[in-house]
């Protein structure tokens, strides 16, 4: 695993999913919610984003968390992994009010300065109607990629793979040198 996405709707954890997986795997991080998002919540372009993503999907090693439609193509195509959390709304829906109170007036550390958090009804609606539509987007996107695609749908089941992983990196021998 060399070029990661962590791909879910909002309030999974991809983000805290991500850095964990970064750190396991010995990756660079790139959350496209920092890349995405200007000061004061101002959307950049789809052209902007493309622009920063350009030199990391050029790359060898990455891992990227984020939906974000209109670069999946790209990604997916880079990508030889993709970590989908694949999790229940409400679950999602729990875990967005927790990132509320957990950061609220101020940024997460996966989001871009000036950006700090809010409660913002137009997004819970939207987590509330993602398996209606962005997730059937997704899913027609991951047909010609089912072989990288590694679904997960409940934290417990990404845990015990994350902590397999953590196992074998542990029991790699060390190098020579």
């Amino acid at each position: 695993m060399q070029r990661v996405l962590v791909i879910g709707p909002c309030g999974a954890g991809k983000s805290t999913a991500a850095v964990e997986l970064g750190r396991l795997l010995d990756l660079p991080v790139h959350h496209l919610d920092r890349l995405h998002w200007r000061e004061g919540w101002v959307e950049s372009s789809r052209e902007d984003l493309r622009d920063a993503l350009a030199p990391i999907l050029a790359g060898e090693r990455w891992l990227i968390d984020g939906n974000y439609g209109g670069t999946m193509d790209e990604r997916l195509e880079r990508a030889d992994t993709v970590v989908y959390l694949d999790y229940p709304t409400r679950l999602c829906l729990w875990r967005a009010l927790g990132r509320v109170w957990r950061y609220r007036g101020q940024p997460r550390p996966d989001m871009a300065p000036g950006c700090p958090e809010r409660f913002d009804p137009a997004f819970f609606l939207y987590i509330l109607t993602f398996r209606r539509g962005p997730r059937r987007r997704t899913e027609q996107r991951l047909l010609g990629h089912a072989h990288k695609v590694r679904r997960f749908t409940d934290p417990k089941a990404l845990r015990r793979w994350m902590d397999g992983l953590g196992q074998a990196a542990l029991a790699k021998p060390a190098a020579l040198g």
